[in-house]
């Protein structure tokens, strides 16, 4: 007889961050997804997150701008000290332009390799990046999982909060797919997305949320909003029914893909 699983905690959401060229900041993409406003136009350009210094802050990559900045707006929504929360940092093959950079260098004149953009290759450089910036000692993780990336280090991020009953950072990022890596991952345009995950409810609260996982696929889902939906082509797309449930205040039961024939299964309940 097989013992019961155990019921994962509540756990609660604050800070919601979201940044897009139509989207830029999460106050103009929460009226986007409410009705109650357009996206950008003409598309803003790519952030600049004052948690860098100037010079890094111009020879960062748009990954680590991207994270760098709704990661920021996060903390600051949440009324959060970023040195003292753990963080998860997630995209879907860190800088796919930096990474096509490098393959191409090394096979044609590894000499010209530029040690700035080999700096920026590796997959942890953004959580890097905000660890030294922001002088976090805490716990930092990088996670990449493909096509299950957001899934993933949202499970990864909720399972350390509720483990170790301490809020934890969440940011996911993806950028444009260039190269022979487009026939890998599909991904174009620039998203990010940030919330922190915490172990009670706070002032701060905008929703709370039971999680478990689930057999088989994902049900079929999509963006509700015309804006989202047109953000769908790049990688963090299966973070967005999340932040538009979040944006409407709405009530909302997602399924969210893993590998390995299982999905992340959320139960979103908004917070007065």
């Amino acid at each position: 007889m097989s013992a019961t699983p155990a019921k994962t905690p509540t756990l609660y959401i604050e800070g919601p961050a979201l940044w897009a060229p139509s989207l830029p900041g999460w106050e103009l993409a929460r009226a986007v997804f409410r009705g109650e406003a357009e996206p950008a136009d003409p598309p803003a350009k790519r952030p600049s997150p004052q948690v860098l210094a100037p010079a890094e802050r111009r020879r960062a990559p748009d990954t680590v701008a991207l994270a760098l900045e709704v990661a920021a707006a996060s903390i600051a929504a949440s009324g959060r000290q970023a040195a003292d929360l753990p963080c998860v940092f997630a995209s879907a093959h860190g800088d796919l332009g930096i990474n096509d950079y490098m393959c191409s260098t090394l096979a044609n004149d590894p000499k010209l390799l530029s040690p700035i953009k080999f700096h920026n290759s590796v997959h942890n450089a953004a959580v890097g990046y905000w660890t030294i910036g922001t002088g976090c000692m805490a716990a930092s993780n990088s996670v990449s999982a493909y096509e299950s990336t957001f899934a993933s280090a949202l499970l990864e991020a909720a399972a350390q909060c509720a483990a170790d009953h301490q809020a934890v950072l969440l940011a996911g990022y993806d950028m444009p797919s260039v190269g022979a890596l487009s026939s890998v991952t599909t991904s174009r345009d620039l998203l990010a997305v940030a919330l922190v995950i915490a172990p009670e409810r706070t002032e701060r609260t905008v929703a709370e949320f039971d999680w478990s996982l689930a057999p088989g696929a994902a049900p079929a889902g999509a963006p509700a909003s015309p804006a989202a939906r047109a953000l769908q082509i790049n990688a963090m797309a299966d973070a967005l029914p999340l932040f538009e449930a979040l944006a409407r205040g709405d009530a909302a039961r997602l399924g969210l893909p893993l590998a390995g024939g299982v999905h992340l299964q959320l139960q979103i309940s908004p917070q007065a």
